[in-house]
């Protein structure tokens, strides 16, 4: 590690006179134990569902497939995927929401608040309006294009006072171009008669993840989360504040694109596999910091791997409460998300002016 860095974290904080380090080894724990979380994890979201399945059915699917049987097939095809894809998305919210924490000193960041999520929907929303026939591939790349264009819009609003971009302006911008970018995708589904696809995709779900669509993105969201952690130690430096970071080096504007970047291939990827799950990145990043202190190296990882537990936890749960017919997990997922970022709010006000 190096060294300015290292300083870097020995600084005073915000909030007072202590000093804040990283704690590397709760990182390492989290780490091993969210790791055999997350397997233990997909092992029991495959074994449940509308019928449920026998972990050592499970493990036989696995390495002994036998594609007579048909519950082996309804594994295979059908619930592995699930998880897979409850996994990785979950992965995907967690990191992006900590990128832009960490970039933006905003404690409220997320790719929901910020209008990622919403610029994603309009992309879904024209894909299926203007080329319903599109395969997967090319409606992700109009889920990708509609993210890039909220972020622009969102960071182009907040910084349109003499004074630059706060965490306040850029919180009032993402909620504003939030609103105005939901209301156009709801207006494309009235249009053309979409109503019952786009409020399907809204209420945010897992159910329809597929082989096809893990294959298409799980070599961007792979390289995207490689990128976070080639990137982290300059967004550790960049949470600190931007005059801070510039002093030990740092080229701030190329750090932001490059963290931005990745925030829409990761947001994208999720949205357009799961729709728009909200609050994953908000609370995963807080509550990783708290565990693992402020530097960027650990909380990156360590927020993949809570964020995958989480959704896979809130995907389990989704198929148990009114079983055999599934709940959002979005709004399972916001029932603790509301409480919590009012809560955040309300404690660290005095951080978004």
């Amino acid at each position: 590690m190096a060294s300015s860095t290292d300083s870097a974290l020995q600084a005073p904080s915000d909030e007072g006179n202590t000093t804040v380090r990283s704690r590397p080894l709760a990182a390492t724990v989290i780490l091993v134990l969210g790791i055999a979380g997350i397997v233990f994890g997909l092992m029991v979201s495959v074994s449940v569902g509308a019928a449920d399945i026998r972990l050592a059915t499970v493990w036989e699917a696995v390495f002994r497939f036998n594609p007579e049987l048909p519950q082996h097939q309804v594994i295979r095809e059908l619930r592995i995927p699930r998880a897979a894809a409850g996994a990785l998305v979950g992965a995907c919210f967690a990191v992006a929401g900590a990128i832009m924490q960490g970039m933006t000193r905003n404690p409220l960041a997320d790719s929901g608040l910020l209008g990622l999520n919403a610029g994603a929907g309009v992309g879904l929303a024209l894909a299926f309006a203007f080329a319903p026939s599109l395969s997967f591939a090319y409606i992700m790349l109009y889920c990708f294009l509609g993210a890039a264009v909220a972020s622009l819009l969102v960071f182009g609003i907040g910084s349109l006072s003499h004074s630059g971009l706060t965490p306040l302006r850029l919180t009032l911008a993402g909620a504003a171009v939030s609103a105005m970018l939901l209301a156009v995708s709801q207006g494309i589904a009235i249009l053309f008669s979409l109503s019952r696809d786009i409020a399907f995709w809204m209420a945010g779900g897992i159910g329809g993840a597929s082989w096809k669509q893990l294959q298409v993105i799980s070599p961007w969201v792979a390289a995207a989360l490689t990128g976070a952690l080639l990137l982290s130690r300059s967004i550790t430096l960049l949470s600190l504040g931007r005059d801070v970071a510039a002093g030990l080096g740092q080229r701030t504007g190329l750090v932001q694109i490059a963290g931005m970047i990745i925030v829409v291939i990761l947001a994208g990827a999720a949205v357009s596999t799961v729709g728009p799950i909200a609050f994953v990145g908000l609370m995963i990043p807080h509550i990783t910091r708290y565990l693992v202190g402020v530097d960027y190296r650990w909380i990156i990882p360590c927020s993949a791997v809570l964020g995958s537990i989480l959704v896979l936890v809130a995907d389990i749960a989704a198929r148990m409460i009114n079983a055999p017919y599934e709940t959002p997990i979005g709004a399972l997922i916001a029932v603790f998300g509301v409480p919590f970022s009012i809560y955040l709010a309300s404690k660290r006000k005095g951080e978004l002016k």
